[in-house]
């Protein structure tokens, strides 16, 4: 990859505006979840110690260009200094930034400007002449051309942070250059929201594991009758078309071969193991809610072979027990390979993060995206202008 990192750049008495992505959650003016606020930490301590100083660029919920106080940056200050150990200033304008002398500070929403999200070059100039470097730690934030993703990137000597930087890392060596034989688990709920995703990666896996709601769409493609289980049938076509993409590609395809099934989507609901296939038939008023234990077996074979595993989405409906069963089980048999060090683990998006906690092995695996958008895009071969701009590629 052509992007450069901050081993690249000279900070030393250097002015260094950097991108991240500090949109946590907030209840009654108090940060309830830190993680990405302390995932920046590293960036911020390494500009520093290297004499550079740090104006931080940063968004909060979606104002539109105008200024909303209810989404000021200035109520998560306090998090921000407790996780860097030291103060921050705020600037709550661009005029203020100018004349601003601390080494380090955090300028308001910069989503309250209209030329952010138009991605505005006379915005971008703007923000260029604060500063002498702009390095990018928002990963996060990379799959939308904004000013201060995109524009910004091509007035500036650009790099990406030690987040992005992993990031990037982490996802080249799951999907660019994998040690092979390399898998991947996609699940969720639904196949029309992971289509291109699932058209990218057929091409280039060794193994795709499907699971989740948008595995009974490729069951019922294939003639099983799964009761009143979630599915698409305006996608049938569509999951066809992707197992037969796959067998061109020489890809195998494991689908559940069976499932936990209910007839009420309830904690502690009263179920049952049915099996699946082409010819399977339940009651109309049961539902598939989770991967049956044959099936979790046949994933964990699976998972011996391979030396590289993406995974996106539950297997099951892993927030209501013991439809989680699938999904802790193939978890944490990844978790157990990649301890091993004989797996390279790579994980994001939606509810996986939350899955892979639940399971108890988040720590476990090689990398965690916290990306959501950013990660499935990446994960579709799309290219992401924020990273593009760090190679020069959108100059």
């Amino acid at each position: 990859m052509g992007w450069k990192s901050l081993d690249d750049m000279e900070l030393d008495g250097k002015r260094v505006l950097l991108r991240v992505d500090i949109n946590v959650p907030v209840e009654e003016g108090r940060v309830t979840d830190a993680t990405r606020i302390e995932r920046i930490v590293p960036t911020v301590d390494d500009i520093l110690s290297r004499g550079g100083k740090v104006t931080l660029l940063a968004h909060f919920g979606r104002p539109k260009g105008k200024v909303v106080e209810e989404m000021s940056l200035r109520q998560v200050l306090p998090a921000l200094e407790k996780a860097l150990g030291r103060d921050v200033a705020f600037l709550p304008s661009l005029d203020a930034a100018g004349d601003a002398q601390a080494d380090l500070q955090l300028m308001e929403n910069i989503r309250f400007y209209p030329g952010e999200e138009a991605n505005d070059e006379d915005f971008a100039r703007q923000l260029a002449a604060l500063g002498d470097i702009y390095c990018n730690d928002a990963f996060s934030a990379a799959h939308r051309a904004h000013a201060s993703t995109e524009a910004l990137a091509r007035l500036l000597p650009a790099c990406a942070g030690r987040l992005m930087q992993a990031e990037l890392s982490a996802l080249e060596a799951a999907l660019a250059k994998p040690e092979r034989p390399v898998g991947a688990v996609v699940g969720g709920a639904k196949v029309s929201t992971k289509i291109a995703l699932l058209e990218n990666l057929v091409n280039r896996l060794d193994v795709l594991v499907i699971g989740g709601g948008m595995a009974n769409t490729f069951l019922a493609a294939l003639g099983a009758d799964l009761g009143k289980s979630l599915e698409e049938p305006d996608y049938y076509d569509t999951a066809k078309d992707i197992m037969a993409q796959a067998e061109k590609a020489g890809c195998r395809v494991i689908l559940p071969v069976d499932g936990l099934v209910a007839r009420e989507f309830a904690k502690g609901a009263a179920h049952e193991v049915a099996p699946l296939g082409s010819d399977a038939k339940l009651a109309t008023d049961q539902m598939v809610l989770d991967a049956g234990p044959e099936t979790v077996a046949l994933v964990e074979t699976a998972f011996a072979d391979l030396r590289t595993l993406i995974w996106n989405g539950p297997m099951g409906a892993f927030e209501i027990p013991p439809f989680d069963t699938a999904t802790v089980a193939a978890a944490q048999a990844a978790a157990a390979k990649t301890r091993e060090g004989i797996l390279t683990s790579v994980a994001g998006g939606g509810d996986t993060v939350a899955a892979l906690n639940q399971a108890r092995v988040a720590d476990d695996f090689t990398y965690i995206s916290t990306a959501g958008g950013a990660f499935l895009e990446w994960m579709e071969g799309k290219t992401l202008p924020g990273v593009a701009a760090l190679d020069g590629s959108a100059a």
